[in-house]
């Protein structure tokens, strides 16, 4: 009973790892590259637009999309890993 519950505390410990890295991404991404640090990225061009309104625009978007497929990727190796795997 106590290996269940420590098996159970491991795999909670790595979910909440993966979701806070996750969001420390998104956050770093979203509100880092596309609002803070704007004024330093516009003058570097990328598809005739600066690299900060790129950021707001699409590199936000197909950064959240890269986070769904990683998170589903480590969750599917975390569940294989603590017996959980489909």
């Amino acid at each position: 009973m106590a290996d269940d519950k420590s098996n159970a505390a491991a795999y909670w410990s790595a979910n909440l790892r993966l979701i806070f890295g996750s969001l420390f991404v998104w956050a770093l991404v979203s509100y880092g590259f596309a609002i803070l640090l704007r004024p330093l990225l516009a003058g570097i061009p990328v598809g005739g637009t600066d690299l900060g309104f790129w950021f707001a625009q699409q590199g936000s978007i197909l950064c959240f999309i890269a986070i769904i497929f990683h998170y589903a990727w480590k969750m599917n190796k975390l569940d294989e890993k603590f017996g959980l795997g489909e």
